[in-house]
Protein backbone atom coordinates (compact mmCIF):
# COMPACT_ATOMS: atom_id res chain seq x y z
CA UNK A 1 0.00 0.00 0.00
CA UNK A 2 2.85 2.40 0.78
CA UNK A 3 4.37 1.61 -2.64
CA UNK A 4 1.09 2.48 -4.42
CA UNK A 5 0.83 5.69 -2.44
CA UNK A 6 4.45 6.58 -3.36
CA UNK A 7 3.81 5.95 -7.05
CA UNK A 8 0.66 8.05 -6.91
CA UNK A 9 2.59 10.86 -5.16
CA UNK A 10 5.40 10.70 -7.73
CA UNK A 11 2.91 10.94 -10.58
CA UNK A 12 1.22 13.91 -8.95
CA UNK A 13 4.59 15.65 -8.36
CA UNK A 14 5.68 15.02 -11.97
CA UNK A 15 2.38 16.34 -13.26
CA UNK A 16 2.72 19.50 -11.13
CA UNK A 17 6.27 20.12 -12.43
CA UNK A 18 5.12 19.69 -16.04
CA UNK A 19 2.17 22.04 -15.41
CA UNK A 20 4.52 24.65 -13.91
CA UNK A 21 6.88 24.44 -16.91
CA UNK A 22 3.95 24.70 -19.31
CA UNK A 23 2.57 27.75 -17.43
CA UNK A 24 6.03 29.37 -17.53
CA UNK A 25 6.21 28.85 -21.30
CA UNK A 26 2.76 30.32 -21.73
CA UNK A 27 3.78 33.30 -19.58
CA UNK A 28 6.89 33.97 -21.68
CA UNK A 29 5.03 33.67 -24.97
CA UNK A 30 2.19 35.93 -23.76
CA UNK A 31 4.64 38.48 -22.33
CA UNK A 32 6.71 38.76 -25.54
CA UNK A 33 3.54 39.01 -27.64
CA UNK A 34 2.22 41.73 -25.34
CA UNK A 35 5.59 43.53 -25.61
CA UNK A 36 5.32 43.51 -29.42
CA UNK A 37 1.82 44.96 -29.27
CA UNK A 38 2.86 47.48 -26.61
CA UNK A 39 5.82 48.61 -28.70
CA UNK A 40 3.62 49.02 -31.78
CA UNK A 41 1.15 51.13 -29.85
CA UNK A 42 3.91 53.05 -28.09
CA UNK A 43 5.63 53.95 -31.35
CA UNK A 44 2.31 55.26 -32.65
CA UNK A 45 1.81 57.30 -29.45
CA UNK A 46 5.38 58.62 -29.59
CA UNK A 47 5.00 59.55 -33.27
CA UNK A 48 1.75 61.34 -32.45
CA UNK A 49 3.35 63.24 -29.56
CA UNK A 50 6.38 64.09 -31.69
CA UNK A 51 4.16 65.33 -34.52
CA UNK A 52 2.22 67.41 -32.00
CA UNK A 53 5.33 69.10 -30.63
CA UNK A 54 6.90 69.54 -34.06
CA UNK A 55 3.66 70.91 -35.46
CA UNK A 56 3.27 73.43 -32.65
CA UNK A 57 6.89 74.56 -33.09
CA UNK A 58 6.43 74.67 -36.87
CA UNK A 59 3.89 77.49 -36.51
CA UNK A 60 6.49 79.74 -34.89
CA UNK A 61 9.14 78.85 -37.49
CA UNK A 62 6.70 79.79 -40.25
CA UNK A 63 5.93 82.99 -38.36
CA UNK A 64 9.65 83.91 -38.39
CA UNK A 65 9.80 83.25 -42.15
CA UNK A 66 6.67 85.33 -42.71
CA UNK A 67 8.00 88.29 -40.71
CA UNK A 68 11.33 88.26 -42.56
CA UNK A 69 9.52 89.66 -45.63
CA UNK A 70 7.31 92.14 -43.75
CA UNK A 71 7.44 95.63 -45.41
CA UNK A 72 7.58 97.36 -42.02
CA UNK A 73 10.74 95.42 -41.00
CA UNK A 74 12.86 94.85 -44.12
CA UNK A 75 13.85 98.54 -44.72
CA UNK A 76 15.23 98.83 -41.17
CA UNK A 77 17.95 96.24 -41.85
CA UNK A 78 18.52 96.79 -45.58
CA UNK A 79 18.65 100.60 -45.85
CA UNK A 80 18.59 101.69 -42.23
CA UNK A 81 15.39 103.57 -42.94
CA UNK A 82 11.92 102.93 -41.62
CA UNK A 83 9.65 103.71 -38.70
CA UNK A 84 10.76 102.00 -35.48
CA UNK A 85 7.42 102.65 -33.77
CA UNK A 86 5.48 101.00 -36.59
CA UNK A 87 7.87 98.04 -36.57
CA UNK A 88 7.58 97.69 -32.78
CA UNK A 89 3.77 97.86 -32.96
CA UNK A 90 3.76 95.24 -35.72
CA UNK A 91 5.93 92.86 -33.71
CA UNK A 92 3.92 93.43 -30.52
CA UNK A 93 0.59 92.80 -32.26
CA UNK A 94 1.94 89.66 -33.91
CA UNK A 95 3.31 88.34 -30.59
CA UNK A 96 -0.02 88.94 -28.86
CA UNK A 97 -1.99 87.17 -31.57
CA UNK A 98 0.31 84.15 -31.91
CA UNK A 99 1.26 83.65 -28.26
CA UNK A 100 4.95 84.25 -28.91
CA UNK A 101 7.03 85.18 -25.89
CA UNK A 102 9.09 87.73 -27.84
CA UNK A 103 9.98 88.72 -31.41
CA UNK A 104 13.17 90.58 -32.36
CA UNK A 105 14.56 92.26 -35.48
CA UNK A 106 18.40 92.05 -35.60
CA UNK A 107 20.88 93.62 -38.02
CA UNK A 108 23.82 91.82 -39.60
CA UNK A 109 26.15 92.66 -36.67
CA UNK A 110 23.88 91.03 -34.12
CA UNK A 111 22.52 94.29 -32.69
CA UNK A 112 18.82 94.15 -31.76
CA UNK A 113 17.00 96.94 -33.62
CA UNK A 114 13.38 96.30 -32.53
CA UNK A 115 12.02 93.87 -29.95
CA UNK A 116 8.78 93.17 -28.10
CA UNK A 117 10.78 92.99 -24.87
CA UNK A 118 13.28 95.49 -23.49
CA UNK A 119 16.28 94.02 -25.27
CA UNK A 120 16.47 96.68 -28.03
CA UNK A 121 20.07 97.87 -28.35
CA UNK A 122 21.55 94.60 -27.07
CA UNK A 123 23.39 92.00 -29.12
CA UNK A 124 22.94 88.30 -29.90
CA UNK A 125 26.14 87.86 -31.89
CA UNK A 126 27.52 84.35 -31.52
CA UNK A 127 24.19 82.71 -30.82
CA UNK A 128 23.83 79.54 -32.93
CA UNK A 129 20.37 80.43 -34.23
CA UNK A 130 21.58 83.91 -35.31
CA UNK A 131 24.73 82.57 -36.95
CA UNK A 132 22.77 79.90 -38.82
CA UNK A 133 20.30 82.52 -40.11
CA UNK A 134 23.16 84.80 -41.19
CA UNK A 135 24.43 81.90 -43.29
CA UNK A 136 21.10 81.98 -45.13
CA UNK A 137 19.36 79.06 -43.43
CA UNK A 138 16.64 78.73 -40.80
CA UNK A 139 18.23 78.70 -37.37
CA UNK A 140 16.86 77.33 -34.14
CA UNK A 141 18.06 77.22 -30.56
CA UNK A 142 16.74 76.24 -27.16
CA UNK A 143 17.96 77.37 -23.76
CA UNK A 144 16.85 78.25 -20.24
CA UNK A 145 16.63 81.91 -19.23
CA UNK A 146 18.81 82.14 -16.08
CA UNK A 147 16.80 85.14 -14.81
CA UNK A 148 13.27 83.74 -15.12
CA UNK A 149 13.93 80.00 -15.36
CA UNK A 150 11.82 79.81 -18.51
CA UNK A 151 12.60 77.16 -21.11
CA UNK A 152 12.82 79.08 -24.39
CA UNK A 153 12.82 77.85 -27.97
CA UNK A 154 13.89 80.33 -30.69
CA UNK A 155 13.54 80.27 -34.48
CA UNK A 156 15.66 82.62 -36.61
CA UNK A 157 14.87 83.52 -40.24
CA UNK A 158 17.26 85.55 -42.50
CA UNK A 159 16.18 88.89 -43.96
CA UNK A 160 17.60 89.13 -47.49
CA UNK A 161 18.61 92.39 -49.10
CA UNK A 162 17.62 93.42 -52.66
CA UNK A 163 20.75 91.86 -54.15
CA UNK A 164 20.44 88.58 -52.30
CA UNK A 165 22.84 88.82 -49.28
CA UNK A 166 21.53 88.40 -45.73
CA UNK A 167 21.11 91.85 -44.15
CA UNK A 168 19.48 90.88 -40.86
CA UNK A 169 17.56 88.28 -38.88
CA UNK A 170 14.06 87.95 -37.38
CA UNK A 171 13.82 85.73 -34.31
CA UNK A 172 10.65 84.35 -32.75
CA UNK A 173 10.89 82.95 -29.21
CA UNK A 174 8.26 80.92 -27.38
CA UNK A 175 7.95 79.53 -23.88
CA UNK A 176 7.74 75.73 -24.01
CA UNK A 177 5.29 75.79 -21.11
CA UNK A 178 2.68 76.78 -23.70
CA UNK A 179 3.34 73.51 -25.52
CA UNK A 180 2.85 71.48 -22.35
CA UNK A 181 -0.31 73.33 -21.31
CA UNK A 182 -1.99 72.34 -24.59
CA UNK A 183 -0.80 68.75 -24.21
CA UNK A 184 -3.78 66.36 -23.82
CA UNK A 185 -3.76 63.95 -20.90
CA UNK A 186 -1.60 60.95 -21.74
CA UNK A 187 -1.15 57.98 -19.37
CA UNK A 188 2.32 57.29 -20.79
CA UNK A 189 5.41 59.29 -19.86
CA UNK A 190 6.65 61.26 -22.88
CA UNK A 191 9.67 63.57 -22.89
CA UNK A 192 12.02 65.24 -25.39
CA UNK A 193 15.74 65.59 -24.67
CA UNK A 194 18.48 67.45 -26.52
CA UNK A 195 21.94 66.35 -27.63
CA UNK A 196 23.32 67.02 -24.11
CA UNK A 197 20.84 64.54 -22.63
CA UNK A 198 18.77 67.25 -20.89
CA UNK A 199 15.00 66.72 -20.81
CA UNK A 200 13.64 69.96 -22.28
CA UNK A 201 9.91 69.19 -22.82
CA UNK A 202 7.80 66.57 -21.03
CA UNK A 203 4.28 65.78 -19.87
CA UNK A 204 5.77 64.94 -16.45
CA UNK A 205 7.01 68.02 -14.62
CA UNK A 206 9.37 65.91 -12.45
CA UNK A 207 11.50 65.07 -15.50
CA UNK A 208 11.96 68.61 -16.85
CA UNK A 209 15.61 69.78 -16.82
CA UNK A 210 16.92 66.42 -15.64
CA UNK A 211 20.04 64.73 -17.11
CA UNK A 212 20.06 60.97 -17.59
CA UNK A 213 23.84 60.61 -18.06
CA UNK A 214 25.78 61.92 -15.02
CA UNK A 215 28.94 62.24 -17.13
CA UNK A 216 27.24 64.77 -19.44
CA UNK A 217 25.76 66.91 -16.64
CA UNK A 218 28.94 68.96 -16.21
CA UNK A 219 29.20 69.48 -19.97
CA UNK A 220 25.59 70.73 -20.07
CA UNK A 221 26.15 73.11 -17.16
CA UNK A 222 29.26 74.55 -18.74
CA UNK A 223 27.70 75.19 -22.14
CA UNK A 224 24.02 75.67 -22.93
CA UNK A 225 22.72 75.45 -19.35
CA UNK A 226 25.25 77.63 -17.61
CA UNK A 227 23.95 78.81 -14.26
CA UNK A 228 20.92 76.48 -14.42
CA UNK A 229 20.24 73.86 -11.74
CA UNK A 230 20.02 70.51 -13.53
CA UNK A 231 18.64 67.56 -11.55
CA UNK A 232 19.62 63.93 -12.13
CA UNK A 233 17.23 61.69 -14.04
CA UNK A 234 15.39 59.18 -11.77
CA UNK A 235 17.35 56.03 -10.98
CA UNK A 236 16.73 53.26 -13.48
CA UNK A 237 18.26 50.04 -14.76
CA UNK A 238 17.83 48.84 -18.34
CA UNK A 239 17.75 45.34 -19.79
CA UNK A 240 17.35 44.09 -23.35
CA UNK A 241 14.61 41.44 -23.42
CA UNK A 242 13.68 39.80 -26.72
CA UNK A 243 14.87 42.89 -28.59
CA UNK A 244 12.98 45.31 -26.30
CA UNK A 245 14.58 47.94 -24.07
CA UNK A 246 12.99 47.37 -20.65
CA UNK A 247 13.56 49.78 -17.75
CA UNK A 248 13.09 49.46 -14.02
CA UNK A 249 12.52 53.03 -12.78
CA UNK A 250 12.51 54.45 -9.26
CA UNK A 251 10.81 57.80 -9.98
CA UNK A 252 7.80 58.09 -7.72
CA UNK A 253 4.15 57.44 -8.39
CA UNK A 254 3.99 59.49 -11.61
CA UNK A 255 6.48 57.25 -13.45
CA UNK A 256 5.97 53.54 -14.18
CA UNK A 257 8.17 51.26 -12.06
CA UNK A 258 8.61 48.86 -14.97
CA UNK A 259 8.46 50.33 -18.46
CA UNK A 260 9.21 49.77 -22.14
CA UNK A 261 11.54 52.53 -23.41
CA UNK A 262 11.23 53.78 -27.00
CA UNK A 263 13.01 56.65 -28.79
CA UNK A 264 12.48 58.67 -31.98
CA UNK A 265 15.02 61.22 -33.29
CA UNK A 266 13.61 64.62 -34.28
CA UNK A 267 16.46 66.36 -36.13
CA UNK A 268 14.17 69.11 -37.41
CA UNK A 269 13.75 70.55 -33.91
CA UNK A 270 17.06 69.24 -32.52
CA UNK A 271 15.45 66.96 -29.92
CA UNK A 272 14.90 63.25 -29.36
CA UNK A 273 11.45 61.98 -28.42
CA UNK A 274 11.28 59.26 -25.76
CA UNK A 275 8.37 57.39 -24.17
CA UNK A 276 8.06 55.10 -21.15
CA UNK A 277 5.19 52.62 -21.49
CA UNK A 278 3.96 50.94 -18.31
CA UNK A 279 4.60 47.19 -18.42
CA UNK A 280 2.00 46.42 -15.77
CA UNK A 281 -0.80 45.60 -18.26
CA UNK A 282 1.52 43.31 -20.26
CA UNK A 283 2.74 41.56 -17.08
CA UNK A 284 -0.82 41.22 -15.77
CA UNK A 285 -1.96 39.76 -19.09
CA UNK A 286 0.92 37.28 -19.11
CA UNK A 287 0.20 36.35 -15.49
CA UNK A 288 -3.47 35.88 -16.28
CA UNK A 289 -2.76 33.63 -19.26
CA UNK A 290 -0.21 31.64 -17.26
CA UNK A 291 -2.71 31.24 -14.43
CA UNK A 292 -5.37 30.12 -16.89
CA UNK A 293 -2.97 27.59 -18.40
CA UNK A 294 -1.99 26.33 -14.95
CA UNK A 295 -5.63 26.16 -13.92
CA UNK A 296 -6.52 24.19 -17.04
CA UNK A 297 -3.67 21.76 -16.38
CA UNK A 298 -4.67 21.35 -12.76
CA UNK A 299 -8.31 20.92 -13.75
CA UNK A 300 -7.39 18.28 -16.30
CA UNK A 301 -5.22 16.47 -13.74
CA UNK A 302 -7.94 16.65 -11.15
CA UNK A 303 -10.43 15.17 -13.60
CA UNK A 304 -8.05 12.30 -14.30
CA UNK A 305 -7.46 11.74 -10.61
CA UNK A 306 -11.15 11.78 -9.76
CA UNK A 307 -12.27 9.57 -12.65
CA UNK A 308 -11.46 6.34 -10.76
CA UNK A 309 -13.72 7.22 -7.84
CA UNK A 310 -16.52 8.73 -9.89
CA UNK A 311 -18.92 5.81 -9.37
CA UNK A 312 -18.62 5.82 -5.60
CA UNK A 313 -18.87 9.59 -5.38
CA UNK A 314 -21.86 9.56 -7.75
CA UNK A 315 -23.69 6.99 -5.62
CA UNK A 316 -23.07 8.98 -2.44
CA UNK A 317 -24.16 12.16 -4.22
CA UNK A 318 -27.41 10.58 -5.41
CA UNK A 319 -28.20 9.42 -1.88
CA UNK A 320 -27.43 12.84 -0.48
CA UNK A 321 -29.54 14.49 -3.17
CA UNK A 322 -32.48 12.24 -2.41
CA UNK A 323 -32.33 13.14 1.26
CA UNK A 324 -31.93 16.80 0.42
CA UNK A 325 -34.91 16.70 -1.97
CA UNK A 326 -37.09 15.13 0.69
CA UNK A 327 -36.08 17.79 3.20
CA UNK A 328 -36.62 20.51 0.60
CA UNK A 329 -40.10 19.23 -0.28
CA UNK A 330 -41.02 19.24 3.40
CA UNK A 331 -39.78 22.81 3.77
CA UNK A 332 -41.65 23.87 0.61
CA UNK A 333 -44.91 22.38 1.94
CA UNK A 334 -44.41 24.07 5.29
CA UNK A 335 -43.59 27.39 3.65
CA UNK A 336 -46.60 27.09 1.29
CA UNK A 337 -48.93 26.59 4.22
CA UNK A 338 -47.41 29.60 6.03
CA UNK A 339 -47.79 31.75 2.91
CA UNK A 340 -51.45 30.69 2.53
CA UNK A 341 -52.17 31.67 6.10
CA UNK A 342 -50.36 34.97 5.65
CA UNK A 343 -52.32 35.63 2.45
CA UNK A 344 -55.61 35.01 4.27
CA UNK A 345 -54.59 37.37 7.08
CA UNK A 346 -53.53 39.98 4.53
CA UNK A 347 -56.87 39.84 2.72
CA UNK A 348 -58.72 40.20 6.01
CA UNK A 349 -56.53 43.17 6.96
CA UNK A 350 -57.11 44.79 3.53
CA UNK A 351 -60.88 44.42 3.99
CA UNK A 352 -60.68 45.97 7.46
CA UNK A 353 -58.63 48.88 6.14
CA UNK A 354 -61.08 49.48 3.29
CA UNK A 355 -63.96 49.54 5.77
CA UNK A 356 -62.01 51.90 8.05
CA UNK A 357 -61.19 54.19 5.11
CA UNK A 358 -64.86 54.27 4.07
CA UNK A 359 -65.91 55.10 7.63
CA UNK A 360 -63.20 57.79 7.83
CA UNK A 361 -64.37 59.41 4.59
CA UNK A 362 -67.99 59.39 5.82
CA UNK A 363 -66.94 60.88 9.16
CA UNK A 364 -64.94 63.54 7.37
CA UNK A 365 -67.91 64.38 5.12
CA UNK A 366 -70.21 64.53 8.16
CA UNK A 367 -67.71 66.77 9.94
CA UNK A 368 -67.54 69.12 6.93
CA UNK A 369 -71.36 69.24 6.75
CA UNK A 370 -71.56 69.84 10.50
CA UNK A 371 -69.08 72.68 10.13
CA UNK A 372 -71.21 74.26 7.43
CA UNK A 373 -74.40 73.93 9.47
CA UNK A 374 -72.59 75.31 12.52
CA UNK A 375 -71.48 78.30 10.47
CA UNK A 376 -75.05 78.81 9.25
CA UNK A 377 -76.28 78.66 12.82
CA UNK A 378 -73.77 81.27 13.93
CA UNK A 379 -74.81 83.55 11.07
CA UNK A 380 -78.56 82.99 11.43
CA UNK A 381 -79.19 86.28 13.23
CA UNK A 382 -77.31 88.30 10.65
CA UNK A 383 -78.94 86.46 7.75
CA UNK A 384 -82.40 87.01 9.26
CA UNK A 385 -81.60 90.72 9.52
CA UNK A 386 -80.29 90.67 5.92
CA UNK A 387 -83.60 89.16 4.71
CA UNK A 388 -85.83 91.21 7.02
CA UNK A 389 -84.57 94.55 5.71
CA UNK A 390 -85.53 93.84 2.04
CA UNK A 391 -88.92 92.51 3.21
CA UNK A 392 -89.66 95.71 5.15
CA UNK A 393 -88.50 97.78 2.16
CA UNK A 394 -90.69 95.74 -0.20
CA UNK A 395 -93.71 96.33 2.02
CA UNK A 396 -93.04 100.05 2.22
CA UNK A 397 -92.45 100.39 -1.55
CA UNK A 398 -95.65 98.37 -2.28
CA UNK A 399 -97.80 100.62 -0.05
CA UNK A 400 -96.28 103.74 -1.59
CA UNK A 401 -96.85 102.36 -5.11
CA UNK A 402 -100.58 101.92 -4.37
CA UNK A 403 -100.83 105.45 -3.05
CA UNK A 404 -98.96 106.86 -6.05
CA UNK A 405 -101.27 105.05 -8.49
CA UNK A 406 -104.30 106.48 -6.69
CA UNK A 407 -102.75 109.93 -7.02
CA UNK A 408 -102.14 109.47 -10.71
CA UNK A 409 -98.38 109.14 -10.55
CA UNK A 410 -97.71 105.86 -12.38
CA UNK A 411 -94.09 106.74 -13.32
CA UNK A 412 -93.08 107.12 -9.69
CA UNK A 413 -95.02 103.97 -8.82
CA UNK A 414 -93.10 102.10 -11.58
CA UNK A 415 -89.79 103.10 -9.92
CA UNK A 416 -91.00 101.65 -6.63
CA UNK A 417 -91.98 98.43 -8.38
CA UNK A 418 -88.48 98.24 -9.97
CA UNK A 419 -86.91 98.61 -6.50
CA UNK A 420 -89.22 95.87 -5.20
CA UNK A 421 -88.02 93.59 -8.06
CA UNK A 422 -84.33 94.31 -7.29
CA UNK A 423 -84.84 93.58 -3.58
CA UNK A 424 -86.60 90.33 -4.44
CA UNK A 425 -83.66 89.28 -6.66
CA UNK A 426 -81.28 90.09 -3.83
CA UNK A 427 -83.24 87.92 -1.40
CA UNK A 428 -83.35 85.11 -3.96
CA UNK A 429 -79.58 85.29 -4.45
CA UNK A 430 -78.98 85.10 -0.69
CA UNK A 431 -81.31 82.12 -0.31
CA UNK A 432 -79.71 80.39 -3.34
CA UNK A 433 -76.21 80.76 -1.84
CA UNK A 434 -77.48 79.45 1.52
CA UNK A 435 -79.06 76.43 -0.16
CA UNK A 436 -75.91 75.67 -2.13
CA UNK A 437 -73.76 76.06 0.96
CA UNK A 438 -75.97 73.84 3.11
CA UNK A 439 -76.28 70.94 0.65
CA UNK A 440 -74.06 67.83 0.82
CA UNK A 441 -71.73 68.27 -2.19
CA UNK A 442 -70.42 65.18 -3.98
CA UNK A 443 -66.66 65.01 -3.33
CA UNK A 444 -65.52 65.47 -6.92
CA UNK A 445 -63.01 67.98 -8.29
CA UNK A 446 -64.13 70.13 -11.23
CA UNK A 447 -63.34 73.48 -12.88
CA UNK A 448 -64.84 76.36 -10.83
CA UNK A 449 -64.59 80.16 -11.02
CA UNK A 450 -62.68 81.26 -7.91
CA UNK A 451 -64.03 84.83 -8.23
CA UNK A 452 -67.64 83.64 -8.11
CA UNK A 453 -66.82 81.40 -5.12
CA UNK A 454 -65.51 84.43 -3.19
CA UNK A 455 -68.55 86.52 -4.21
CA UNK A 456 -70.97 83.85 -2.97
CA UNK A 457 -69.08 83.36 0.32
CA UNK A 458 -68.95 87.12 1.00
CA UNK A 459 -72.67 87.51 0.31
CA UNK A 460 -73.35 84.97 3.06
CA UNK A 461 -70.72 86.41 5.43
CA UNK A 462 -71.49 90.15 4.97
CA UNK A 463 -74.06 90.27 7.83
CA UNK A 464 -71.45 88.99 10.28
CA UNK A 465 -68.78 91.29 8.82
CA UNK A 466 -71.02 94.37 9.07
CA UNK A 467 -72.20 93.42 12.55
CA UNK A 468 -68.57 93.29 13.68
CA UNK A 469 -67.92 96.75 12.18
CA UNK A 470 -65.31 95.44 9.74
CA UNK A 471 -64.60 96.34 6.14
CA UNK A 472 -63.81 93.92 3.30
CA UNK A 473 -61.48 95.00 0.47
CA UNK A 474 -62.19 92.48 -2.28
CA UNK A 475 -60.40 93.06 -5.57
CA UNK A 476 -62.32 90.93 -8.06
CA UNK A 477 -60.42 89.94 -11.24
CA UNK A 478 -61.75 91.26 -14.54
CA UNK A 479 -62.45 87.78 -15.98
CA UNK A 480 -63.07 84.26 -14.79
CA UNK A 481 -60.30 82.62 -12.73
CA UNK A 482 -60.82 78.88 -13.29
CA UNK A 483 -59.26 76.50 -10.77
CA UNK A 484 -59.63 72.85 -9.79
CA UNK A 485 -61.90 72.29 -6.76
CA UNK A 486 -65.45 71.91 -5.44
CA UNK A 487 -67.62 75.04 -5.51
CA UNK A 488 -69.42 74.51 -2.18
CA UNK A 489 -66.30 73.23 -0.39
CA UNK A 490 -64.28 76.19 -1.64
CA UNK A 491 -67.04 78.50 -0.35
CA UNK A 492 -66.71 76.83 3.04
CA UNK A 493 -62.94 77.42 3.03
CA UNK A 494 -63.37 81.11 2.16
CA UNK A 495 -66.13 81.52 4.79
CA UNK A 496 -63.95 79.88 7.46
CA UNK A 497 -61.04 82.22 6.66
CA UNK A 498 -63.27 85.34 6.66
CA UNK A 499 -65.04 84.24 9.87
CA UNK A 500 -61.70 83.62 11.61
CA UNK A 501 -60.47 87.03 10.44
CA UNK A 502 -63.57 88.74 11.89
CA UNK A 503 -63.17 86.88 15.20
CA UNK A 504 -59.45 87.65 15.34
CA UNK A 505 -60.06 91.41 14.98
CA UNK A 506 -62.57 91.51 17.84
CA UNK A 507 -61.70 94.30 20.27
CA UNK A 508 -59.37 96.10 17.82
CA UNK A 509 -59.80 99.29 15.86
CA UNK A 510 -59.65 99.79 12.09
CA UNK A 511 -60.92 96.28 11.32
CA UNK A 512 -60.13 95.43 7.74
CA UNK A 513 -60.08 92.25 5.67
CA UNK A 514 -58.22 92.25 2.33
CA UNK A 515 -58.94 89.52 -0.28
CA UNK A 516 -57.27 89.22 -3.66
CA UNK A 517 -56.21 86.61 -6.24
CA UNK A 518 -52.76 86.21 -7.82
CA UNK A 519 -51.46 83.95 -10.60
CA UNK A 520 -48.12 82.42 -9.50
CA UNK A 521 -46.18 79.96 -11.66
CA UNK A 522 -48.45 76.97 -12.32
CA UNK A 523 -50.92 77.75 -9.50
CA UNK A 524 -53.54 80.32 -8.54
CA UNK A 525 -53.28 81.82 -5.03
CA UNK A 526 -56.10 83.32 -2.94
CA UNK A 527 -54.84 85.73 -0.21
CA UNK A 528 -56.97 86.57 2.88
CA UNK A 529 -55.39 89.16 5.23
CA UNK A 530 -56.68 90.85 8.37
CA UNK A 531 -55.57 93.70 10.60
CA UNK A 532 -55.82 91.72 13.84
CA UNK A 533 -53.09 90.87 16.36
CA UNK A 534 -51.75 87.93 14.29
CA UNK A 535 -51.37 84.21 14.97
CA UNK A 536 -50.07 83.17 18.40
CA UNK A 537 -48.70 79.78 17.29
CA UNK A 538 -48.51 79.51 13.45
CA UNK A 539 -47.26 75.90 13.59
CA UNK A 540 -50.46 74.65 15.27
CA UNK A 541 -53.21 76.60 13.52
CA UNK A 542 -54.29 73.63 11.38
CA UNK A 543 -54.37 71.13 14.29
CA UNK A 544 -57.88 69.87 15.14
CA UNK A 545 -59.51 71.53 18.21
CA UNK A 546 -56.71 74.08 18.44
CA UNK A 547 -58.19 77.52 19.16
CA UNK A 548 -57.02 80.79 20.70
CA UNK A 549 -60.57 81.69 21.77
CA UNK A 550 -61.60 81.52 25.40
CA UNK A 551 -63.31 78.37 26.68
CA UNK A 552 -67.07 78.68 26.28
CA UNK A 553 -66.79 81.30 23.56
CA UNK A 554 -69.72 81.27 21.17
CA UNK A 555 -67.71 80.65 18.04
CA UNK A 556 -66.48 77.20 17.10
CA UNK A 557 -64.40 74.47 18.62
CA UNK A 558 -61.14 74.97 16.67
CA UNK A 559 -62.16 72.74 13.73
CA UNK A 560 -62.64 75.40 11.01
CA UNK A 561 -59.03 75.63 9.84
CA UNK A 562 -58.50 71.88 10.24
CA UNK A 563 -61.53 71.23 7.99
CA UNK A 564 -60.29 73.85 5.51
CA UNK A 565 -56.86 72.21 5.44
CA UNK A 566 -58.40 68.83 4.56
CA UNK A 567 -60.69 70.34 1.91
CA UNK A 568 -57.87 72.18 0.13
CA UNK A 569 -55.68 69.08 0.19
CA UNK A 570 -58.52 67.05 -1.37
CA UNK A 571 -58.33 69.43 -4.36
CA UNK A 572 -54.58 68.80 -4.72
CA UNK A 573 -53.87 72.29 -3.32
CA UNK A 574 -52.20 73.73 -0.23
CA UNK A 575 -53.06 76.22 2.50
CA UNK A 576 -50.71 78.01 4.86
CA UNK A 577 -50.88 80.85 7.37
CA UNK A 578 -48.32 83.28 8.73
CA UNK A 579 -47.95 86.60 10.55
CA UNK A 580 -47.32 89.64 8.36
CA UNK A 581 -44.35 91.90 9.23
CA UNK A 582 -46.61 94.97 9.17
CA UNK A 583 -49.13 93.29 11.52
CA UNK A 584 -52.08 90.95 11.20
CA UNK A 585 -52.39 87.46 9.79
CA UNK A 586 -52.29 86.21 6.20
CA UNK A 587 -53.70 82.96 4.82
CA UNK A 588 -52.80 81.72 1.33
CA UNK A 589 -54.79 79.05 -0.54
CA UNK A 590 -52.90 77.55 -3.51
CA UNK A 591 -55.01 75.78 -6.18
CA UNK A 592 -54.14 74.15 -9.51
CA UNK A 593 -55.20 76.00 -12.63
CA UNK A 594 -57.94 74.35 -14.64
CA UNK A 595 -56.10 74.61 -17.98
CA UNK A 596 -52.93 72.95 -16.62
CA UNK A 597 -54.98 70.17 -15.06
CA UNK A 598 -56.70 69.35 -18.37
CA UNK A 599 -53.38 69.42 -20.26
CA UNK A 600 -51.87 66.99 -17.78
Amino acid sequence: MMSAFSRRSARVAGFLIAAALFAAGVWWFAFTAALDQLEERGRADLALASDRVSGQLQRFRELAVLLSDHPALVPLVTTGEGDLDVARATLTETADKTGSLRIRLIDHSGRILVATDRAAGGTVAGRPDFERAMDGGLGSDHRVDPDTGRRLYTFASPVFGPGGPVEGVVTVTLDTVGLEWNWPADPSTVYFSDDLGVVFVSNRSDLILTVRDPDRRDAARSTLYSGIGLAPFPDFSAALVSGHDLWSVDGGRYLPRRALHLTQPLPVIGLTGEILLDLTPAINLANLQALVAAALCLAFGALLYLATERRRVLAEQLAAEAALNAELEARVAERTQALSEANTDLRREVGERIEAETALKKAQADLVQAGKLSALGQMSAGISHELNQPLMAIRSFAENAGMLIDRGKPEVARDNLARISELARRMGRIIKNLRAFARQEVAEVADVDLGEVVDAALEIMMPKVEQAGARVDWVRPGGAVMVRGGEVRLQQVVMNLVSNAVDAMEGTGGRRIAIHIEEQAARTCLFVRDSGPGIADPDRIFDPFYSTKEVGHAEGMGLGLSISYGLVQSFGGAIRGRNRPEGGAEFVVELDRAALERAA
